[in-house]
C-alpha cells in the first residue's frame, strides 16, 4: 500500500486481444509500475506476468457465470484511488469499445479521481490480421461496423438501432449464442447479405487456444457452427464480401445445390 496526501490516479488500459505482447508499449509500462490492477475475466495470465509487483484483483465479467456487478467495480476503483498512487483497470481489448468504460470514467470523476485511457487492439482487427484478409476491399467494402447484441440486464431496452446494422463488413462481438439468430435477420433483411455470404468465426483469437471456423450464412442459420464453439472462449464473428477470397482460398466455401433443407430456405 502507498501512502500519499492525493488520490491517485486510475489507467484503463486496454489489453489487446489476447497475446501477452501485443499490449501497448505504454500499457506495459502502466503495468510494471502498477500498485494494484483490476483485470477483467478474459486477460491471458501471462499479462498479469507483466505486474508481479501489483496487487491483483479480478473483477471479471463472464456470460453465465458469476460477476462482478459494474456498480461494484466503480466503487472499488474510486476507494482504490484513497490508497494505491498507480491503478490499472486493466480490460479486454479497447477499453472504449464494448467495455463500460464510459460508467467507470463517470463515477471517477464524479469522485474527483483523474482518469486517463490507454487505447488497445480490438478484437477484429486482430482477427482480421489472423486470417490475413482486410475488412475492407476496394470495390468490395467501404464501411465496417462493430456490433454486439449483448446487454447489462440493468440496461435492456427495446427497437434499439444496432439491431438493422447495414455496413459492408460485419463484426459481431459476444454473438455465440445468437450465431443462428443473426444469420437469419441478415438473410431475410435481404440488405447487403445473403445466404450465400461468406461468415468467419475466431475463437480466442491471437492465443495459443485459437480457432477458426469458415463458411456462409446460410451454414449458420442452419446452426452448422454451434456444435464447434467452445463456450470457454470469447467468440468473434465475422461476416461480408470482403471475406470471400479467403474462404474460397481455404476451400471452405460450401456448394449446396444439392441440399434440399438449404434449397428449401434460402434457394
Amino acid at each position: 500500500m502507498t501512502n500519499h496526501s492525493s488520490p491517485g490516479k486510475v489507467y484503463l488500459v486496454g489489453a489487446g486481444p489476447g497475446a501477452a505482447d501485443l499490449i501497448t508499449v505504454r500499457g506495459a509500462k502502466l503495468l510494471a509500475k502498477a500498485d494494484i490492477v483490476f483485470h477483467d475475466a478474459l486477460v491471458e495470465p501471462e499479462m498479469l506476468d507483466l505486474c508481479p509487483q501489483a496487487v491483483k484483483v479480478p473483477v471479471g465479467k463472464r456470460c453465465g457465470k458469476l460477476s462482478s456487478a459494474q456498480h461494484f467495480i466503480n466503487k472499488r476503483l474510486v476507494d482504490a484511488a484513497e490508497q494505491y498512487k498507480t491503478i490499472v483497470r486493466l480490460k479486454g481489448g479497447d477499453p472504449m469499445l464494448f467495455g463500460r468504460a464510459d460508467e467507470e470514467i463517470q463515477s471517477l470523476s464524479k469522485a474527483g479521481v483523474e482518469v486517463e485511457v490507454v487505447p488497445g487492439i480490438t478484437a477484429a482487427l486482430a482477427g482480421a490480421a489472423s486470417i490475413g484478409q482486410s475488412l475492407t476491399l476496394r470495390g468490395v467494402s467501404r464501411s465496417v461496423a462493430f456490433i454486439t447484441l449483448a446487454q447489462a440486464t440493468e440496461k435492456r431496452g427495446e427497437g434499439q438501432p444496432i439491431s438493422n446494422p447495414s455496413a459492408d463488413t460485419l463484426v459481431y462481438y459476444m454473438g455465440r449464442k445468437d450465431t443462428a439468430k443473426i444469420a437469419h435477420q441478415l438473410i431475410n433483411e435481404q440488405r447487403n447479405h445473403h445466404a450465400n455470404t461468406p461468415a468467419h468465426i475466431l475463437e480466442a483469437v491471437s492465443t495459443k487456444r485459437e480457432r477458426q471456423w469458415s463458411s456462409t450464412l446460410g451454414e449458420l442459420a442452419l446452426g452448422k457452427a454451434d456444435s464447434w464453439f467452445d463456450s470457454s472462449s470469447p467468440a468473434l464473428i465475422m461476416i461480408g464480401e470482403a471475406l470471400r477470397e479467403k474462404i474460397v482460398e481455404n476451400h471452405l466455401l460450401i456448394d449446396r445445390s444439392d441440399d434440399a433443407e438449404y434449397q428449401k430456405r434460402f434457394g
